[in-house]
């Protein structure tokens, strides 16, 4: 699959998202700036079709297909959209996803999902207290369980802390299981990522940069 998004915007003069162009596919990772607090929220539901855009296109294989994007990309950990509750437990996250993928939430089928992913132990922790790089691989891999989806859109991950490559690292992973993946960050990580990811490998899209994709421009901002 193929989502292309060109000169997407939201608010007036593109307060809560500048002029915006990116795209990501099957089999690839694709990282893209996005500063402020809303603004990866803002990105990450018009790319999952969650949120029709002010100006430009959300196209899902050359076509407006905004019913089509919402079956097939995930949203995952966007804040205060489609990220769990600070004080919720794992265990408890692990079986409402197995419910919302419809399958059965039980003790020992979270026990099963949270023992393959090597988290078994953290199973009564608070999801505040989960390391991020685990956090963000649980909520992937149980967005992935769900019926028909075939795309992730990995909304600003750096806020949890923690090594933005290993983040990265995940990423480049699922994509290299044939699925697209879209990652929303701030301009920090995505410099570390850019320094430490020397050999950026086929499975993996390049950074767009700030004048590729104005949505790293500050808050409330117009491009120069």
């Amino acid at each position: 699959m193929q989502v292309i998004l060109s000169d997407v915007s939201q608010g007036p003069n593109g307060r809560a998202l500048p002029l915006t162009s990116l795209e990501f596919h099957s089999g690839s990772a694709a990282l893209v700036p996005a500063e402020t607090e809303r603004r990866p929220t803002v990105l990450g539901l018009i790319a999952s079709g969650r949120m029709r855009p002010d100006t430009g296109t959300v196209r899902l294989n050359g076509e407006a297909d905004a019913a089509g994007l919402r079956l097939r990309v995930a949203l995952v950990d966007a804040p205060d959209v489609s990220d769990p509750a600070a004080d919720v437990t794992v265990a408890r996250v692990v079986a409402e996803e197995l419910s919302f993928a419809g399958r059965l939430g039980t003790g020992r089928a979270t026990r099963n999902v949270l023992a393959g992913l090597g988290l078994l132990e953290q199973a009564r922790l608070p999801m505040a207290n989960l390391p991020p790089a685990a956090r963000i691989r649980l909520l992937v891999e149980l967005a992935l369980l769900r019926d028909g989806v075939e795309a992730v859109v990995i909304t600003a991950p750096d806020r949890h802390g923690g090594d933005p490559l290993a983040w990265w690292q995940l990423a480049q992973e699922i994509a290299g299981r044939g699925y697209a993946v879209l990652v929303i960050a701030g301009a920090a990580a995505v410099a570390v990522i850019e320094a430490g990811d020397s050999g950026l490998t086929g499975s993996t899209t390049p950074v767009l940069n700030a004048a590729q994709n104005p949505a790293s421009l500050p808050e409330g901002g117009d491009t120069p």
